[in-house]
């Protein structure tokens, strides 16, 4: 066996959602801040993520969390998340993941009942609490980055679907909220297949159609997912977002519970202290708590809470043999999508 590069991994998954946490083999990334390190991996040099990403050592569902040197002293380590579309700012149920590898095979030492991680994202930093017991991670509460409302109430006709209404949130990355009743669809697993596509297809839409810029940094511009949601009886809300090239997240998802929190503040719906339940398409909960509002440059903005759980489920080692023919993986419409 001879390999050019070696990986390893620490397989989490979030509710569902598949983390894998890169832990070595990973020196650095070129740029002086989360940011710039983003904007290289997206612009200059997306090898990283094919090799990650793809197949045949990856596959369309899950992401690749990056743990890079921070480049802030306030922070433990860097974070950037690799999916099989491009590199992202921000992902709170990877967030999760990437915290409890850490504590759990001790990268950090853990300390019960609680420890904190500070990650450096280009949104922004992070600062989670580890609630600890036993050496193991029962909770993770992740300080999110400030959520806005960049647009209520915003409408794109479509060819297929009709008028169609949206507000394009900031949460960590950027997302249009639809309310799933407008698709006549509920966000229940045997509908996850038209939901995924249904949602890339929007987003596509709405990308094409609209210039989506955060305020302060380039490297966060455009618009990463739809995000469905729908009222549940006991008062949670049932969320699917959707990730392309067509799947739905299996958790319920941190980045757009933060944006949906600015979204229901933004229609005077809660106040600070408020606690808001997402559940997933497949039933795993998030809770997130409003704490107060704040401000993101020309926005009203709500600094949020959002906590979960994760579970360590494997240990990879992936390596890379010069003679592969595959360097950098390959995709096929039978799994991926067109």
């Amino acid at each position: 066996m001879r390999w050019t590069r070696t990986l390893q991994t620490v397989d989490v998954h979030c509710a569902g959602e598949i983390g894998r946490v890169v832990t070595g083999g990973l020196l650095d990334i070129p740029g002086t801040t989360m940011a710039d390190k983003l904007d290289y991996l997206n612009t200059q040099d997306d090898s990283l993520r094919r090799l990650l990403c793809s197949e045949p050592r990856s596959g369309p569902a899950g992401s690749v969390v990056l743990l890079p040197p921070a480049t802030t002293p306030e922070a433990d380590t860097g974070f950037i998340v690799l999916q099989p579309d491009q590199a992202h700012a921000m992902s709170g149920s990877n967030a999760m993941c990437a915290v409890t590898a850490i504590l759990e095979t001790g990268m950090k030492p853990m300390q019960e009942p609680e420890t904190e991680v500070v990650l450096d994202t280009a949104a922004g930093l992070v600062r989670a609490t580890a609630a600890c017991q036993d050496g193991k991670v029962t909770r993770v509460t992740l300080d999110m980055p400030p959520a806005f409302v960049a647009a209520k109430d915003a409408v794109i006709d479509t060819p297929e679907w009709g008028r169609i209404t949206y507000d394009l949130c900031f949460g960590g990355v950027f997302y249009a909220l639809v309310d799933a009743d407008q698709l006549g669809l509920a966000i229940t697993p045997e509908n996850a297949r038209e939901l995924a596509m249904t949602g890339v297809a929007l987003r596509n839409l709405i990308a094409g159609r609209t210039e989506v810029l955060h305020t302060t940094t380039p490297a966060l511009n455009g618009l990463a997912y739809v995000m469905f949601r729908s009222p549940e009886p006991d008062g949670a809300i049932r969320t699917c977002t959707t990730l392309r090239p067509g799947r739905a997240d299996r958790s319920p998802c941190g980045t757009g519970s933060n944006a949906n929190m600015a979204a229901r503040h933004a229609r005077g719906l809660v106040q600070p202290g408020a606690l808001t339940l997402t559940r997933s398409i497949i039933g795993g909960e998030f809770t997130t708590e409003f704490l107060r509002e704040t401000r993101a440059g020309p926005y009203t903005a709500t600094q949020n809470r959002v906590s979960g759980q994760c579970w360590i489920y494997g240990i990879s080692q992936i390596g890379l043999d010069p003679t592969d023919p595959f360097q950098q993986g390959f995709t096929l419409s039978d799994t991926w999508g067109g």
